[in-house]
Order: structure tokens, then sequence, then C-alpha cells
């Protein structure tokens, strides 16, 4: 029952996409910085090979570079290549990847709707199910493998601003898990979903020209979320402490959603 063995993920093979900013080089983070071997991938190849060069002298640890496009099945089905050239199995799949798409109901446009449900949720399928091989051949009942799905409390309660398609594929991402989490345990893979609040990031900072200051005096703990919080959170359900947890969405806002009902922000 000692911390630093059932929350350890040292030895472990992570994959997490859209590793290369954000939430996503949070949860990189977390897992370098705890014995584990990394992949990130990204859309710009230049800023996936930097973060990943940056994060392995960092932590000292290995963070490997796969640049691709999650959002199509042929980009996807070429990072998983890549993947299973360097690797035989895979413990921890994060499908972090994600956008977001702004504007009035009157004006909404397909293009944005298509774009962020083939990215949101599409992409999150069909990652999760050409990566199946490499999570079976790791999975065991004693240690299963994981898969981590990045929702949002936008898509649990109602967002500020009109970002429909964006709270709609958060919703559906949700769901998702739990009908995949009920197939896949079955194999020994474990899925599970973080509902992120308010965190630093180009797609919240885009939204508020960077300044947090009022999402921070709205939330309940008076700040917005930090790598640890949501690198905590990753830890856990990719450790022995997590092996019993299957299925669920867990918030990690704040106290945002608990405490008026509705998302305050969108991530």
């Amino acid at each position: 029952m000692k911390s630093n063995e059932i929350f350890s993920v040292e030895g472990k093979v992570a994959f997490v996409t859209g590793g290369s900013r954000g939430i996503g080089e949070m949860i990189a983070s977390a897992y370098l910085a705890n014995g584990a071997k990394v992949y990130i991938s990204a859309r710009k190849a230049d800023a996936c090979d930097m973060k990943a060069k940056e994060l392995s002298e960092k932590y000292s640890a290995e963070c490997i570079s796969i640049p691709g496009d999650g959002s199509t099945l042929e980009g996807i089905e070429k990072l998983v290549e890549e993947l299973t050239a360097y690797e035989s199995k895979l413990d921890i799949l994060v499908n972090n990847a994600g956008a977001s798409w702004g504007e009035p109901i009157d004006e909404f446009a397909e293009k944005g709707w298509d774009k962020v449900m083939d990215i949101n949720v599409k992409g999150l399928f069909y990652m999760t199910q050409k990566c199946l091989p490499l999570l079976r051949a790791s999975g065991s009942q004693e240690n299963p493998s994981r898969v981590i799905n990045i929702g949002s409390i936008d898509g649990i309660g109602t967002p500020v601003y009109e970002s429909y398609v964006y709270s709609s594929s958060k919703a559906a991402v949700h769901h998702l898990t739990r009908v995949l989490a009920a197939r896949l345990v079955k194999e020994n893979i474990l899925v599970n979903a973080i509902a992120p609040g308010a965190f630093p990031s180009n797609m919240l900072g885009s939204a508020v020209g960077h300044d947090y200051s009022y999402i921070e005096k709205t939330n309940p703990v008076k700040r917005i979320g930090t790598a640890e919080d949501i690198g905590g959170l990753a830890l856990y359900l990719s450790s022995r402490a997590g092996c019993y947890t299957v299925g669920e969405t867990i918030t990690c806002d704040g106290g945002a959603v608990c405490a008026s009902g509705h998302a305050l922000i969108t991530e």
C-alpha cells in the first residue's frame, strides 16, 4: 500500500496524442517524471520534435515524437504504424488531441462542425481501434492496459461561449468512454475519461485573451488548473491505484460544475 508502488507508472509505455502542448504536455510530463517512456503526437512536426527533445532533457527520460494528423483515418493509421515500428505493446493511450470552433448560431459553419467532430470523436474512436493490438499485447488481469480520453466540463454542463460542436463532441466522448469501457474491460483494457475545467492552454487562452483572472475569481478554489492537478489524475488512472475504476468520467475543474451546475468556461 505504499504510494510509490500503487501509483507507479515506472517502465510503462505511453502514447499521448496532442502531447506537444497544453494538457497533453502536462500529462506526458507526469509520466516522464515518474519513469515511463512516452510517445507524443501533434500535427506540426517541428513543434512536436522540439517538445519531445525538451521533455526528454527536462526529465532525463525518453520522450519520442511521432508527428501526424489524427483527424483522418489515413493519418491515424500512419501514426500507429510508426508507433508499432518502435513498440510491440502499449500500456497507456491518452486520447488528448482535440479542436474547438466558436461562432454565433446563425453563422455556425459546417466546416467547423465537421472539423471538431472528426478530431474529437471520430479520431478518438479510430485511434483507440488501431491501437488495440498494442494494448491487447500489454494488458493482463493483474495489470490491465489503459485508455484515457480527455473530455471537458463543457460536455457535462452548458458552456458560456457558443461552442455548440465542441460541447456536443465532448459529451459524445464521455458516453463513448462508457461504451468502450464496457466492451474492452473483457480484454483487460480499462477505459476512463477526464473532464478538465480551466487549464492554461492555447485553446482557452485564445478565448479569453490569455487573461485567466476572471476564471480564477469565479472558480470555487480561486485558481485555474495546474500540471500537478491533471498529471496526478492521469497517474492514478494509469497505475495500480486505478485498476478498479472503469468507464468513469472524472471532473478536474476545481469544483466549477459541482458549485454552479454548469460549465464556467471551455478548457
